[in-house]
């Protein structure tokens, strides 16, 4: 009786472990279904065009605290028309279309802009008080983005899936405040980087800039920590 005792035993044993066996490589096997309908093609020309414009942010914010404004300017002009370009191919060809590029193509404004702002500052064009304001409003908004997208990865969360990007979860939607505080910061940028070439530093015109530019900044802060639609979850069933 013992030992047919124990060897019902073991076969209950062997039969428990081939059931959580198969129970682990079935929940396998749904998690890479489902994090292979988040992924996408990140390989489109609107992000190369954001991360050439990502890139240049470095080289703006050299030139200007070695006084190359009128390089500065030109390389300024050209980042600009990257922006213009990518928005484009992105609306006129779907599938240049990508999450990657909700979050990318903001990012880089950011990066260009916090860089030139911080630099044009040390320069003395710009008051220290509105890049202070500028940065804070830029690390707040990015402290709260990663939380966000932290919160939309699916289980497990891991570190390397964090940084994936080619795994779409959240989709971030610029509010129409937010559009036009971006215009309105590179338009001092511009504007700044032209004062020492055409000679208008000091301006009384970019005093008034300063102040609309704090104003559409902490507006613009505001919208994005309180209002849901600027970002949403991606939820893709398996079709």
């Amino acid at each position: 009786r013992t030992r047919e005792s124990l060897a019902q035993t073991g076969d209950s044993l062997r039969a428990t472990r081939k059931r959580v066996t198969e129970n682990v490589e079935q929940t396998k096997r749904i998690v890479t279904e489902r994090m292979g309908h988040l992924r996408e093609n990140v390989l489109t020309i609107p992000n190369a065009l954001s991360l050439a414009r990502l890139c240049s942010s470095p080289v703006l914010g050299y030139l200007v605290v070695t006084e190359g404004y009128t390089a500065a300017l030109v390389l300024f002009a050209a980042a600009g028309v990257t922006d213009v370009l990518d928005g484009w191919v992105a609306r006129s060809f779907p599938s240049q279309q990508s999450m990657l590029g909700t979050v990318v193509d903001p990012l880089a404004d950011k990066c260009l802009v916090a860089t030139l702002f911080l630099s044009l500052t040390v320069a003395g064009l710009i008051p220290v008080p509105l890049t202070a304001l500028i940065v804070t409003r830029d690390v707040t908004i990015l402290g709260c983005a990663s939380y966000i997208r932290y919160a939309s990865l699916p289980a497990p969360k891991t570190f390397l899936r964090f940084f994936d990007v080619t795994l779409a979860t959240v989709k971030f939607s610029p509010t129409v405040i937010s559009k036009a505080n971006t215009a309105v910061q590179l338009g001092l940028v511009a504007a700044t980087l032209a004062a020492p070439v055409f000679g208008f530093v000091d301006h009384s015109a970019l005093h008034a800039f300063w102040y609309l530019t704090a104003s559409t900044t902490v507006l613009s802060g505001l919208t994005y920590l309180f209002t849901k639609d600027a970002y949403q979850f991606i939820r893709k069933d398996k079709s």
